[in-house]
């Protein structure tokens, strides 16, 4: 199962009003950290689906809202709740350590 993507249009709806905490992926195609850190997110995903929804945003298809949410270097994680921005995790982890940084939202 793949995160599904977000967009300008689709934010808010996907990310801003949603139940409980999203995590966001911001990614772009030629980036190769963000290829490895794709199907990491996607186990999470699965194995907490009832705990955090994760979403990508391609950056060079809406680079408004990379601006808007200060994206200077890729892959970023964003995670909000409650229509903020609650956590930040920059760059490519290997699994257990994106799940520490996401403990708080897991348990």
């Amino acid at each position: 199962m793949s995160a599904p993507a977000t967009t300008t249009d689709t934010f808010e709806q996907d990310v801003l009003t949603a139940d409980g905490p999203v995590l966001v992926d911001f990614w772009a195609e030629w980036c190769g950290p963000c290829r490895m850190v794709s199907p990491v997110l996607d186990q999470i995903q699965a194995e907490n689906a009832d705990k955090i929804k994760i979403v990508k945003l391609n950056v060079d298809e809406n680079p408004d809202l990379a601006m808007k949410y200060q994206i200077t270097s890729i892959p970023a994680m964003k995670v909000f709740q409650n229509g903020e921005v609650a956590t930040t995790i920059i760059g490519a982890k290997p699994k257990q350590a994106l799940e520490q940084d996401l403990a708080e939202y897991l348990k």
